[in-house]
């Protein structure tokens, strides 16, 4: 089909298609329609309260003053992800948004640090990591400097269903249209299969050119019409199901997530202004459901607001994110579980990565096979950092992480691991999402010792070096005394 595109057809609400609406809608404007179908007969999973850093180009994309929407979402500020019981029992690690210290040409801070801790330093990486400081310190600022030594990476945690009513408003201000109803019907081209328009419950036909599939885990269009296929990653990431609870706000905001490791699963605090959010991923091998719940409800700082809710889902990706004129953003695309607060961001992603590739003048192969490669690479990269938590791992006290430990994981995280366990060498591949600090923070963090440093570690003395690492340690910390913990930043910034 080689029409030009003007009719964009959203199947689905909640944050994948109110983002898809916002983004298509601020960027290509007047160039096309955008409807949005979506029913409040249909709930939302809307569990996705973490992000990282990039939301913050999405927000500022779309226009959004940033005041407004930390009250519209309950927001709070979000420096880090705080790992506990990962590696063992009892011990935890933090994977923050900054990098320690500070790189140089050819060589990273942590072949500095390394060198540095066989001369006799004792001190941890993350002592030289603004955001853990400031995430011990329970402290936040918008540090805005020069010198990216001083810089502070942020992003947010907020009410998924107040971001989509949030989000919801704006487009409607931009004109897109949102028809309510259930889609009972859809029709497709007798030659080519491309989806030409949907019938709903009321009778009413909507006819588009474009359509984003933003109807869940079921993939109304993508699964249930095209039948696209779907690649399971469940013997990598064998957890199928979540339980989600909220409770009361905690007296303190702190200022990262909280990841805590199970016996077979993992469970999520996230702090909100009005509530907490909570809840435990698990493998049904390993955990029924009332066990999952009974281990929820005993680890909840304060009191439950809600009975709990409990999700079903499958690790892994669609085939073809997109297929034929549907493009599948967010849960219809694939799962990766929220373990690095991923969720938002493919969605986010998938949709930027549409307006790259937009079809203004029709459906050309070649535009749709890219975005397939550059939608699969991401799934790929992002799903080896998340089995690496898990793989690495030094656990005896259950048969979950037993497993776990003595799985084959994809070539490609095998190579990652064993190139930083040989020379401490660490490569950030194509477009992947996380920078070497990050894989840096959870391979030190999960155990595994970097075997070696780089030989241009070496230029300096053993005193300049010294020098270095004080100096560092004095810049990363100088900041933490001057700013507001973070309850008194969002009280004085958002009211």
């Amino acid at each position: 089909m080689n029409k030009t595109v003007k009719n964009v057809v959203i199947v689905g609400g909640g944050t994948a298609g109110w983002i898809s609406a916002a983004v298509i809608k601020r960027l290509i404007g007047a160039g096309v329609n955008v409807t949005l179908i979506e029913s409040e007969e249909i709930g939302t999973v809307g569990v996705g309260e973490a992000t990282i850093p990039p939301i913050i180009t999405l927000n500022n994309v779309m226009g959004i003053d940033e005041k407004e929407f930390l009250r519209e979402t309950n927001a709070t500020m979000k420096l880090a992800i705080k790992f506990e019981n990962w590696r063992v029992e009892g011990e935890s690690y933090f994977h923050t948004f900054g990098a320690p210290g500070k790189s140089y040409a050819f060589c990273h801070f942590h072949h500095y640090f390394k060198r540095a801790q066989e001369l006799g330093l004792s001190d941890s990486i993350w002592e030289y990591d603004l955001n853990y400081l400031a995430c011990k310190a329970g402290k936040f600022a918008h540090i805005k400097s020069p010198d990216p030594i001083i810089e502070m990476p942020y992003a947010y945690h907020f009410d998924a269903s107040l971001y989509a009513r949030f989000l919801r408003k704006k487009c409607e201000a931009m004109g897109v249209t949102r028809k309510e109803g259930i889609i009972t019907d859809v029709k497709q081209d007798a030659d080519s299969g491309f989806i030409t328009g949907v019938t709903l419950k009321d009778g009413a036909h909507i006819e588009g050119d474009l359509f984003i599939d933003c109807s869940g885990f079921k993939g109304l269009l993508t699964q249930q019409t095209l039948n696209t296929g779907y690649e399971d990653w469940s013997h990598w990431l064998p957890c199928d199901r979540a339980v989600a609870m909220p409770s009361e706000r905690h007296e303190q905001t702190r200022p990262y997530t909280r990841s805590i490791a199970h016996s077979a699963g993992w469970q999520w605090r996230i702090p909100l202004q009005h509530r907490n959010g909570n809840g435990l991923v698990y493998s049904s091998n390993y955990y029924s459901d009332d066990k999952a719940l009974d281990i929820l409800s005993n680890n909840l700082d304060t009191k439950p607001l809600a009975d709990p809710n409990f999700i079903r889902f499958k690790t892994g990706r669609r085939r073809k994110q997109w297929n034929k004129n549907v493009v599948a953003v967010g849960l219809s695309s694939g799962f990766l579980e929220p373990l690095e607060s991923t969720s938002i961001h493919l969605i986010q992603s998938a949709v930027v990565r549409l307006i790259h590739l937009f079809p203004h003048e029709g459906f050309k192969q070649y535009q749709i096979d890219e975005y397939n490669k550059q939608s699969q690479l991401e799934y790929e990269q992002i799903r080896d950092f998340i089995i690496l938590h898990y793989h690495v791992n030094e656990r005896t006290d259950s048969h979950f992480w037993r497993d776990l430990r003595e799985m084959e994981v994809p070539d490609s995280l095998t190579h990652k691991i064993e190139l930083f366990r040989a020379s401490g060498n660490l490569f950030r591949e194509q477009n992947d999402l996380f920078l070497e600090s990050s894989w840096l923070q959870v391979l030190l963090g999960q155990g595994i010792a970097q075997g070696d440093y780089h030989p241009l570690a070496n230029a300096l003395s053993e005193q300049k070096l010294q020098e270095l690492m004080q100096n560092i340690k004095r810049i990363k910390n100088e900041p933490i005394g001057k700013i507001a913990t973070h309850d008194d930043f969002l009280k004085q910034f958002c009211g």
